[in-house]
């Protein structure tokens, strides 16, 4: 980080906010950057930079942070939706926020993510990681709180007709979870589904982007984010590390904490008053 950097930042982030993430989880590689190119002062600079998106755009209001651990690895298992991954954003910036001692999520981003210019440079910074085995086995190893969507881009990309409906369920979080003694802690999403409403999709395959979705508004539309943190599911205290190469073992427990998701989302929806408060 250059001088000019660190003087921007320390005008912009407030300094106890820094040093709380700081004494937070994160691993220093010895030069004030983990080994995925992220650091405490960029994660806040995020968090200072998007508050008021947090905060006063999308109103984001969550129950259950508590249910995240203290310390030690946590994979946060959530529906995805809305055109574009924010749902991501909500959940990362939602546990910065509330949780104490302080946490630093680190989403799992697809593998064409980190190949986009700037973007992907951008958001290694502020602590998302492409999605290989060997980053998030290293992530869980050193006790960190990954964020995943088994969903992948289904999720983001089904139609209106199909809101909150759970799409194809990956396995891989069960496995990981068994792998490396891991609980899981099931999040529902509200809101997003109505966020930025799709007219299109067009065949757009550059960088390996599944494809190019065509909103209908120019800017998502400022609906209230709801979130639940549900109970910590511990797979790993019913199945051995073994049971993770046991396919029907991996299909049961993922509908086990698909089932948990899509309930927590259920309970969120009957909760809420409208899209918009």
């Amino acid at each position: 980080m250059t001088t000019l950097t660190r003087s921007i930042g320390r005008l912009l982030v407030p300094e106890n906010e820094a040093n709380r993430l700081a004494n937070g989880d994160f691993v220093d590689a010895g030069h004030g950057y983990d080994v995925f190119g992220s650091s405490p002062a960029w994660i806040a600079a995020a968090e200072w930079a998007l508050s008021p998106l947090y905060r006063r755009y999308f109103r984001v209001e969550s129950q259950g942070i508590e249910n995240i651990p203290a310390e030690g690895s946590a994979l946060l298992v959530a529906n995805h939706s809305g055109t574009l991954p924010l749902d991501g954003m909500m959940i990362a910036l939602d546990v910065l926020a509330k949780s104490s001692p302080a946490r630093l999520p680190r989403a799992v981003l697809d593998h064409f993510v980190p190949q986009l210019p700037v973007v992907g440079p951008v958001f290694a910074r502020m602590g998302a990681v492409s999605g290989t085995r060997t980053n998030v086995k290293r992530l869980l190893e050193q006790g960190s709180v990954v964020i995943l969507f088994p969903e992948g881009t289904e999720g983001i990309g089904k139609p209106f007709s199909q809101r909150y409906q759970l799409q194809g369920w990956r396995v891989g979080h069960v496995e990981l979870a068994l792998r490396y003694r891991t609980p899981i802690v099931p999040v529902a999403v509200v809101g997003a589904e109505e966020q930025w409403p799709q007219l299109a999709r067009l065949s757009v395959h550059a960088l390996g982007i599944p494809y190019l979705p065509i909103p209908a508004t120019l800017l998502p539309l400022p609906v209230k984010y709801h979130l639940r943190y549900g109970a910590p599911i511990a797979l790993h205290e019913r199945f051995s590390p073994e049971s993770a190469d046991d396919p029907e073992v991996l299909r049961v427990a993922a509908q086990q904490v698909k089932e948990a998701v899509a309930a927590l989302v259920v309970d969120a929806l009957a909760a809420r008053r409208g899209v918009f408060r």
